[in-house]
């Protein structure tokens, strides 16, 4: 045994276990911006893994001759609010990029526990970096998986807050270039602006006033819209034409007979099921996933949407290969 390793050993540990409370508020915040019950649930279980792995991680300083910082879980709680904060200014995946992060030092730390405690005969602590090894390891590959849902267009499976979101479009505005004729937009901003006659009359007379009003405005906004559409695509704006399809896309608005599955108004959800994990494109997923949500809203087809989302993501980032 090496004497001069353990006080190293020691050191390692704690900075671990300050890490450690503090990807356990990060799993806690998380949890809120989960997509689907299963994510949550996972997101949950998480950090209720994070606590086990602490007191295992204060336990091994203990019995070393260290002494566990009692303000530790105090600091991590601090240190994720403070990154919670930092990230309603970032985009998304800036801020998966700072999960991911915290996690690769963890994994390497851990990493570095397991050689040090190898050197210093603490075949305990040796087993318990291998269970963090195993854990970080883990984690690492599903933020990487989150990223490139994100990259892939999504849905991913933690959704941005609306901050995130925010900041993401605005990047994505400054970036979109303007190459169609002033006549077409024009005329797309006249569709997009315009009431039909038939919802400026009802309203007018002030018929069902609440839920109807509301409707009938959200009707005629993706009236409008597809409208939009099709008017830039007639003006050869194929590029617009298509972030306008990809925007309704996104809202759920686009037509049953729009989506990539056949009949999909018709399907159970066994069937839904059985025809998303059959897509092979992130934007066909996107798409189904966006309408269900703005229609019927069936957890176990969302649930396998994203589940099939994430497996194109893994492929694509070469996770499980």
């Amino acid at each position: 045994m090496t004497v001069t390793t353990v006080p190293t050993l020691i050191t390692q540990l704690h900075a671990v276990l300050d890490l450690t409370n503090t990807e356990i508020q990060v799993a806690e915040t998380r949890v809120t911006q989960a997509r689907t019950e299963a994510v949550r649930r996972e997101l949950t279980e998480n950090a209720e893994n994070g606590r086990l792995r602490a007191e295992a991680i204060s336990r091994a300083i203990r019995d070393l001759g260290g002494v566990p910082e009692i303000v530790g879980p105090l600091l991590g709680r601090v240190a994720a609010a403070l990154k919670a904060m930092a990230e309603q200014a970032q985009p998304f995946d800036e801020a998966l990029l700072g999960d991911l992060a915290l996690e690769h030092q963890l994994l390497d730390r851990a990493r570095y526990v397991k050689a040090l405690a190898t050197a210093a005969g603490k075949q305990d602590v040796v087993r318990l970096a291998d269970r963090l090894v195993t854990a970080h390891a883990a984690t690492v590959d599903w933020l990487t998986t989150v990223l490139a849902e994100e990259a892939l267009g999504g849905p991913a499976a933690l959704r941005r807050t609306l901050f995130q979101a925010a900041t993401g479009a605005t990047i994505r505005l400054i970036n979109v270039p303007v190459s169609w004729s002033a006549r077409g937009i024009d005329r797309a901003l006249d569709t997009a602006r315009t009431t039909p006659p038939m919802l400026s009359a009802l309203l007018g007379r002030g018929a069902h006033a609440g839920d109807v009003a509301v409707k009938t405005l959200a009707a005629s906004r993706d009236a409008a819209l597809e409208t939009a559409e099709q008017v830039t695509r007639n003006e050869g704006a194929d590029g617009v034409a298509d972030a306008i399809h990809s925007a309704r896309a996104a809202g759920g608005v686009l037509e049953a007979d729009e989506l990539p599955i056949a009949d999909y108004d018709d399907l159970n959800v066994s069937q839904a099921v059985a025809a998303v994990k059959e897509l092979t494109d992130p934007s066909d997923v996107r798409t189904v996933v966006a309408y269900e949500e703005a229609h019927k809203d069936r957890q176990g087809v969302v649930s396998a949407a994203q589940t099939r989302l994430a497996g194109i993501a893994q492929e694509v980032a070469g996770i499980g290969n």
